[in-house]
C-alpha cells in the first residue's frame, strides 16, 4: 500500500466532485469519528468472544472491511490536509509508546 498514491487518489476523487472546500481538518476529523462509530456499532452488543468470531461471517466481514476502509481513508485525508508524514508520525508514536509503556 503506497500512502502517497492513496492520498493522491483521494485528492483527485474530491476534486472531481468539487469537495475540496469541505475537506478541512475539522470536517475530515469529524467524518472520521462518524466512521469509527459505525465500525464500533457493528460490535456494540456482542460479547468479547462473539466479536472475535464475528468476521467469520462473510457479510459481517464485508461490513467491517468497509468501515475500516472508511476510517483509513479519512485518516489519510486528515494527514494530507495537515501535511503530516504518516510514516514518520507512526515511527515517532511507537517510540513514545515504548517509553511510556515499557515491556516488563
Amino acid at each position: 500500500m503506497d500512502i502517497q498514491v492513496l492520498q493522491q487518489k483521494l485528492r483527485e476523487f474530491a476534486a472531481a466532485r468539487n469537495w475540496q472546500p469541505f475537506h478541512t481538518p475539522k470536517n475530515l476529523s469529524t467524518a472520521l469519528m462518524v466512521e469509527a462509530a459505525e465500525l464500533a456499532e457493528i460490535f456494540q452488543w456482542l460479547t468479547p468472544e462473539q466479536s472475535r468470531v464475528a468476521c467469520l461471517d462473510a457479510a459481517t466481514k464485508e461490513r467491517v472491511a468497509d468501515e475500516v476502509a472508511d476510517v483509513l481513508l479519512y485518516v489519510l485525508q486528515v494527514a494530507d490536509q495537515c501535511a503530516i508524514d504518516l510514516a514518520g508520525a507512526v515511527t515517532n508514536k511507537l517510540r513514545k509508546n515504548a517509553i511510556k509503556h515499557p515491556a516488563p
